[in-house]
């Protein structure tokens, strides 16, 4: 990754994950807005110069191997619907941890299903990582709802393990690893 741009990844029905660009940045401002996003991410508000501060950041991290962002993008405007990506990176102990959102134009189409299932396929060949996991309050259904479709099954629950605007959450725990077969 350190020498390497970052790829954009082709998915069905005219949709990519594609590196975000500072010019995405009101996008982001918009996410944080969302009230969806705002309770199960935390993102905290952001205006536009924070938000293309956070868009360099993770092409910092993408460079310095410890996260890989993408935006989710209709291939015809090209204007985010969501991110996805893999933080907590750890190429020398093979894992990674699924971030992602979508904002509500994306949600119901099943194409966080998608994008996790490429991302996860991007990260066991090309990284060659060996375990990938999604964390989620126990509360977030739809969360839940991604992760097992996307092959994650559910290892366990977390108790106390995020703090949220409403309190401590307990947290479901999924993983796949490298020779789970494909969903």
């Amino acid at each position: 990754m350190a020498r390497a741009r970052q790829t954009a990844l082709e998915l069905p029905d005219d949709i990519r994950l594609r590196p975000w660009r500072e010019s995405d940045a009101h996008v982001l401002v918009r996410s944080c807005l969302d009230p969806d996003i705002q309770h199960w991410n935390r993102p905290g508000q952001v205006d536009i110069d924070a938000a293309r501060e956070k868009i360099a950041r993770w092409e910092r991290r993408w460079h310095t191997e410890e996260a890989a962002v993408w935006a989710i993008a209709p291939t015809g405007d090209d204007v985010p619907l969501g991110l996805i990506g893999l933080a907590d990176l750890d190429l020398r102990g093979g894992s990674g941890e699924f971030v992602y959102w979508l904002l509500p134009a994306g949600r119901g189409h099943g194409v966080m299903v998608t994008a996790t299932r490429a991302v996860s396929r991007w990260a066991f060949a090309w990284l060659g990582l060996h375990r990938l996991r999604i964390t989620h309050s126990v509360a977030n259904t739809a969360s839940c709802h991604v992760a097992t479709r996307a092959g994650f099954p559910l290892e366990g629950t977390m108790r106390s393990a995020l703090l949220h605007a409403d309190g401590w959450h307990d947290e479901h725990l999924h993983a796949r690893v490298q020779d789970d077969p494909e969903p």
